[in-house]
C-alpha cells in the first residue's frame, strides 16, 4: 500500500477563493494528467474537484518531499504562487492515505459532516479519470473498498440522519432573504449542485426558472424537470428578462458573471438581487458585487454553520471512525490477496511451457513410440493435471492468507 499517495488542497488549510485557482476545466483534464503521469512517473492517477477540496490521487514508488509537491504543482501550469500552494498541501502515504479517502468518502473531511454528495462527486471523479485511461486495478481496489466503507458508515451510523449539505445550507441563507415563490430565477449550470438547490427551491413552491448550461441538452433535462426554459449558455449575455435570484455554479476557471454580463441581466431594474454563488473559484466577479446592490451567498459564508454541524455530530463522528478502522484491517487482506491473484496468473503458462517440454523433449521418444489408445489416455492424464495445477496453488495461497489474518 506504500505506492498509494493523496495530494490534497482543503478549506480546512487553503482559502476557498485561493482553491479556485487548482481547478481544472473538463477541457484540459486529460492533458493535465497526462503531463503528470509522463514527466513524474506516475502510473495510475485521478483528480477529485468539489466545492471545497481539490485533491490529486495516485500511485508513486518514492515518498512526497516537499520539492516534488511543487514539481507536481509546477507541471499543472496553473499560473500561481507555487511555494505559498505547496505548503498548502496536506499529503497523505500509504495507510494514512487509505484512512484519508475513507474519511472524505464518508464526508468526515467535509466542510459539512453528513452530507452524502461527497462520496457521489468521489465516485463521479474515479470514473471520469477510469474512462480517460487514466486509472487501473489498483486504483480500482482503493474505489471499491472506499465505497463500501462508506456505506457502511451511512448505514449504520446516525451522521447523516436529517442531513445538512452545503446545498441545503445555501438555502437556508436564501430563506433568510425573505424571498417570494415567484421570484424569477437563473439557474447558470445544470450541475449535480443546482439540480439539487433548484429541487429545493421547487419543494418550497418557487415555480418560475430559467437554466442556461454549456451544453444545451442539459439545460434542456433540467429545465423540463421545472417548467422551466432552458438555453445554451453563450445566450447568458443576451438575455434580457431581468431576474430576481441568480443561482450560478459551473466549472469555469474564469467569472461568467462579468460587469457587462449582470448589467444586461438586470434589464434596466434597480431593486437588491440575490446571488447565490455556489462555484469554486466564483463565476461572480468581484466589480458586479462592489458596483451593484446584492444580497450575496457563497460557500465561503457557510463555514461557520458548518462547524456547528460538526460539534451535533461529534458522537457519530466516533462511530464512524470505527467503520474505518475495520474496513482499513479488512483492505489490507484484500490487498494480499489481489497480490497472490496477480502472482498467480503466470502458473498457467509455466505449467503449460512444463507440459509441452516433457511431451516435446524429454520424453519425446517414448511418446512417440505409444499405441493411439495409450497416446489418448496420457494426454488425458496430462490435460486432468495441468487444470489441478492450475486450482491448487491459488488455494493453497488463499487458505495461507486467511490462517494468517
Amino acid at each position: 500500500m506504500k505506492n498509494l499517495k493523496v495530494i490534497a488542497f482543503t478549506h480546512k488549510k487553503v482559502d476557498l477563493k485561493d482553491l479556485g485557482k487548482l481547478v481544472i476545466s473538463d477541457e484540459l483534464i486529460e492533458s493535465y494528467l497526462l503531463s503528470l503521469k509522463n514527466q513524474l512517473a506516475i502510473s495510475e492517477i485521478f483528480y477529485i474537484s468539489t466545492c471545497n477540496r481539490i485533491e490529486f490521487v495516485f500511485t508513486h514508488e518514492e515518498a512526497l518531499s516537499p520539492s516534488f509537491v511543487e514539481t507536481f504543482l509546477s507541471t499543472l501550469s496553473i499560473g500561481a504562487d507555487i511555494a505559498t500552494l505547496a505548503s498548502q498541501a496536506v499529503v497523505y502515504e500509504s495507510v494514512e492515505a487509505l484512512n484519508h479517502l475513507f474519511r472524505v468518502s464518508c464526508s468526515l473531511e467535509s466542510l459539512v459532516v453528513g452530507e452524502k454528495e461527497i462520496l457521489a462527486q468521489l465516485r463521479q471523479s474515479y470514473e471520469k479519470c477510469k474512462a480517460l485511461g487514466f486509472t487501473g486495478d489498483y486504483l480500482r481496489l482503493i474505489m471499491d473498498q472506499v465505497v463500501k466503507t462508506a456505506k457502511s458508515v451511512y448505514t449504520d451510523t446516525q451522521i447523516a440522519c436529517n442531513p445538512i449539505s452545503v446545498v441545503s445550507l445555501a438555502y437556508r441563507e436564501l430563506r433568510k432573504v425573505n424571498t417570494f415563490t415567484n421570484a424569477r430565477v437563473l439557474l447558470v449550470g445544470a450541475g449535480e449542485t443546482n439540480q439539487l438547490i433548484a429541487k429545493y427551491l421547487q419543494k418550497h413552491k418557487y415555480s418560475n426558472f430559467v437554466v442556461f448550461n454549456r451544453t444545451l441538452s442539459k439545460a434542456q433535462a433540467l429545465a423540463a424537470d421545472l417548467n422551466g426554459e432552458a438555453f445554451p449558455l453563450e445566450d447568458l449575455s443576451t438575455y434580457s428578462k431581468g431576474f430576481d435570484i441568480l443561482i450560478t455554479c459551473t466549472s469555469s476557471v474564469e467569472p461568467i458573471i462579468t460587469p457587462e454580463v449582470y448589467t444586461n441581466l438586470l434589464a434596466g431594474d434597480t431593486d437588491k438581487k440575490l446571488v447565490l454563488d455556489l462555484a469554486i473559484p466564483n463565476d461572480t466577479h468581484p466589480d458586479v458585487l462592489k458596483n451593484n446592490s446584492i444580497h450575496f451567498i457563497e460557500v465561503h459564508g457557510l463555514q461557520e454553520v458548518a462547524e456547528w454541524n460538526k460539534q451535533e455530530r461529534y458522537h457519530e463522528l466516533v462511530n464512524a471512525e470505527k467503520i474505518i478502522e475495520h474496513h482499513l484491517q479488512d483492505f489490507k487482506q484484500i490487498l494480499k490477496q489481489r497480490r497472490v491473484e496477480l502472482a498467480m496468473r503466470q502458473v498457467p503458462e509455466r505449467i503449460k511451457e512444463i507440459k509441452e517440454t516433457a511431451m516435446n523433449s524429454v520424453f519425446a521418444a517414448d511418446i512417440q513410440n505409444l499405441d493411439p489408445n495409450s497416446l489418448l489416455v496420457l494426454e488425458k492424464v496430462i490435460a486432468y493435471m495441468e487444470k489441478k495445477y492450475i486450482s491448487v496453488p491459488m488455494v493453497m495461497a488463499k487458505e495461507i492468507l486467511v490462517d494468517n489474518c
